[in-house]
């Protein structure tokens, strides 16, 4: 027996981790639904015999009480009134007979009451299953017996009463009162055999109460004894796991030091090498920008230089014809002058807006959006494309204007390649809707370009992804304006494709650019080391 002992011992010992904590588990919710469910056995089996003592028995005590009391009451002192002729016949009888259907009516209930058998599930499976249930109190032939004669006697004293009149003499009366006793001990008889039968099927229902108890409490024995054994063994497991563990972690420690130092020179190496990509992205970008700005600068510059070269020569062609007056001259200076003038300014605005200064300026949103209409008509008008700006709210905003006006130029740039490739150039808008919400400045760019391709939305922010020829882009400027508006500006930039009805009722497929600036939060912005 002790070696079968040891043996389970060391299986369970033997066991997995896993299959231990199972069988822990599996142990306490078993022995817990099973101690669940004697104790609702034991409920539905005290409720079940609570409910037939109360309901076969008890309520049947009472209507048997009931029927000896009109007997006694209602019968035997109304006969006694007629026997003394204190009352009439008539008003004696109808006490007797309203007497009569109270007694059959309680009699009818009692006898219904005890063909009702009330067996429950549950107190059938126990009384069967788990304790035999002592009927030997029970004497169906003496009950048979008794109610045969109160039946008899029932009918014999009806049958009296009907011949009652007031010239009966005294044995008449006698007779019927004896009947009566007689039936009164005969129903005493009865309450007292269904009175035994509710005491001893009290006994069989504590009994069944206790033998549940003892098996409930033995069940949670097991289960307590169970769990402390699993326990013991999961905490002699976890104890080696904890040794194991502590060894692994000592060595993966070292194997992460070596790693750390290794990965501390890598990632300085790695992060000088992006230091170096940043730079050169940004000379990149301002490159392209640069190489845009000297083609506006060149469109710009070429009417204006063309005019003046007509100036010059109109002053020769004056000459040779002897025409030349001092009021000619004064005019034709001074369109020159007012032309040089345009040039030059043409020429600051450009150098201001690659101007290195980090300085934050306060300045209207509508007047840099127009800024960066001004610098981008040249290719506008070119390609025919018309720009509707509708400011529903200016604000003025404490930032970097040469930064924010860059972002909106990069952004009609790109419109304005989307518009010259897919649209007619009646149809070419780009729409451009200022306005503020809560505490946010949201400018929204809308062009009736088609849209952008389903594959290549997600990545239109990264860098140097692009869908021109290399020759034609280099993929950094939405990058860039990203950068600006995210880490300069503390603000949002995203894009999506909409349907819209730009231009008439006609419906486009639109592209639309949300740039979404926190104006509070503006001027408390670090600059960008």
């Amino acid at each position: 027996m002790k070696n079968k002992f040891n043996k389970l011992l060391n299986y369970f010992d033997n066991l997995n981790f896993k299959y231990k904590t199972a069988f822990l588990i599996f142990i306490i919710a078993g022995g817990m639904i099973c101690i669940i469910i004697l104790s609702q056995i034991s409920i539905f089996t005290i409720k079940n015999d609570f409910d037939i003592l109360f309901d076969k028995r008890t309520k049947s005590l009472m209507e048997l009480e009931n029927i000896k009391d009109t007997y006694a009451v209602n019968i035997q002192e109304t006969l006694n009134d007629i026997e003394k002729k204190q009352i009439s016949y008539e008003q004696a009888n109808e006490v007797l007979k309203l007497g009569l259907e109270i007694i059959n009516k309680n009699w009818d209930l009692y006898q219904n009451q005890i063909k009702v058998e009330n067996k429950e599930l549950l107190t059938t499976f126990i009384k069967l299953f788990i304790i035999k249930e002592e009927n030997y109190y029970e004497n169906n032939t003496l009950k048979s017996s008794i109610l045969k004669n109160i039946d008899k006697k029932m009918q014999i004293i009806k049958e009296l009463i009907t011949k009652i009149n007031l010239e009966k003499n005294d044995e008449f009366y006698s007779n019927l009162d004896l009947e009566i006793n007689a039936l009164s001990i005969y129903l005493t008889s009865l309450i007292n055999y269904d009175l035994s039968l509710a005491i001893n099927e009290k006994r069989n229902t504590d009994k069944i109460f206790n033998i549940i108890l003892i098996f409930s409490i033995i069940s949670i024995f097991i289960v307590f004894l169970f769990s402390i054994i699993l326990s013991f063994y999961i905490i002699n497991h976890f104890k080696h796991l904890h040794n194991s563990l502590e060894e692994k972690v000592k060595e993966k420690t070292k194997e992460l030091q070596e790693l750390n130092n290794y990965l501390e020179i890598k990632i300085s190496k790695e992060v000088a090498q992006n230091r170096k990509k940043d730079i050169i992205m940004f000379q990149q970008a301002r490159f392209a920008s640069l190489g845009e700005m000297l083609n506006n600068i060149a469109h710009q510059w070429r009417q204006p230089l063309g005019s003046i070269t007509m100036i010059i020569q109109s002053f020769q062609t004056k000459m040779s014809l002897g025409k030349l007056t001092p009021s000619f001259v004064e005019e034709k200076v001074n369109d020159a002058l007012l032309l040089a003038s345009n040039m030059s300014n043409t020429l600051d605005d450009f150098r201001n807006f690659f101007s290195p200064n980090k300085i934050k300026s306060e300045f209207s949103i509508k007047n840099c959006i127009e800024h960066s209409i001004e610098l981008s008509k040249y290719f506008l008008n070119q390609e025919g494309i018309k720009v509707e700006l509708k400011v529903r709210k200016d604000v003025k905003i404490n930032s970097y204007y040469n930064e924010l006006s860059h972002v909106f130029l990069n952004i009609i740039s790109n419109s304005k390649d989307a518009l010259s490739s897919n649209v007619d150039k009646n149809d070419r808008i780009i729409k451009i809707i200022v306005n503020k919400f809560k505490n946010s400045l949201v400018v929204n760019i809308v062009d009736n370009g088609g849209g952008i391709p389903k594959e290549v939305l997600p990545k239109i922010f990264e860098p140097y992804y692009t869908t021109k020829y290399k020759s034609a882009g280099t993929g950094i400027g939405l990058y860039m304006s990203k950068q600006i508006i995210e880490k300069h500006m503390n603000g949002e930039i995203f894009c999506k494709n909409i349907l819209h009805k730009i231009k008439d009722d006609k419906v486009f497929n639109c592209s639309l650019f949300t740039i979404k600036i926190p104006i509070n939060e503006i001027s408390e912005k670090k600059n960008d080391k």
